[in-house]
């Protein structure tokens, strides 16, 4: 006699064992980054401006408030910039290349945030986590980057 017409359950599609190792799955995403962070509205004279140079040479130039972070900013604009952590600084998704004129006008990056940097793809000396650089007056005007690519590697990926 079969289990549901005694119980009146249905059966329950049975996953391979294989996929239901702890260590050996993995939760993926698809679509359009998750914003985290509302944007504030700049006030009327005190918009910044920050542009985006895509992975494919365009340029997208935003007029922003002081204080959002690099990552909110694309993530609101439809930059493609994942931020897998949801800027926690935990992994290295938000990676930018800021333009070397602009670069020391930003406090530099603690050792949470030099490590993430060590796990980015294409690293050079004014690369930046997106999630750690929130826009100033000093910054009006800043160009990023995005690197060719990202490795969507997070602390804890390992636990």
């Amino acid at each position: 006699m079969r289990l549901a017409a005694v119980t009146g359950l249905r059966p329950v599609l049975r996953v391979p064992r294989v996929a239901r190792v702890g260590w050996m799955t993995r939760q993926f995403r698809a679509g359009s980054p998750v914003f985290h962070h509302p944007l504030k509205k700049p006030n009327p004279g005190e918009e910044l401006h920050i542009t985006f140079i895509t992975k494919d040479g365009a340029q997208k130039t935003f007029e922003v408030a002081e204080g959002d972070s690099i990552l909110d900013i694309a993530q609101a604009n439809h930059i493609d910039m994942e931020g897998a952590c949801g800027g926690s600084c935990a992994c290295s998704t938000c990676h930018v290349i800021v333009d070397p004129e602009y670069y020391d006008s930003i406090p530099e990056p603690d050792d949470d945030e030099n490590d993430m940097l060590d796990l980015a793809f294409g690293l050079t000396e004014t690369s930046r986590l997106g999630c750690q650089v929130h826009m100033t007056k000093e910054l009006d005007g800043v160009r990023v980057a995005l690197p060719a690519m990202t490795r969507n590697l997070q602390v804890g990926d390992f636990n």
